[in-house]
């Protein structure tokens, strides 16, 4: 997916921004940060892990979410969303 659809939902914006000011997060803690709901964290960190931008990792029933920084998109993604911001 290219970056202009990846930034084009409000809702990966948010999880993105959230993502960004902690180290690493759980999809519970997500979804009250951003104020949205269960399913749609969930369906766009799908899209978000399947382009590598951010890291899931399961411990037992519980998933451990933080962004992949060492991929560029990841960068890109959060250099663009600061100036769409500033």
């Amino acid at each position: 997916m290219d970056l202009g659809r990846l930034i084009a939902s409000t809702c990966r914006q948010r999880i993105l921004e959230a993502l960004s000011e902690v180290r690493q997060t759980h999809i519970t803690d997500l979804v009250r940060r951003i104020n949205s709901t269960y399913g749609q964290v969930n369906r766009n960190l799908l899209i978000l892990e399947h382009e590598g931008i951010v890291n899931i990792q399961y411990y037992s029933r519980l998933r451990m979410i933080k962004l992949n920084r060492k991929n560029p998109k990841t960068l890109t993604l959060l250099k663009v969303l600061k100036l769409l911001k500033g």
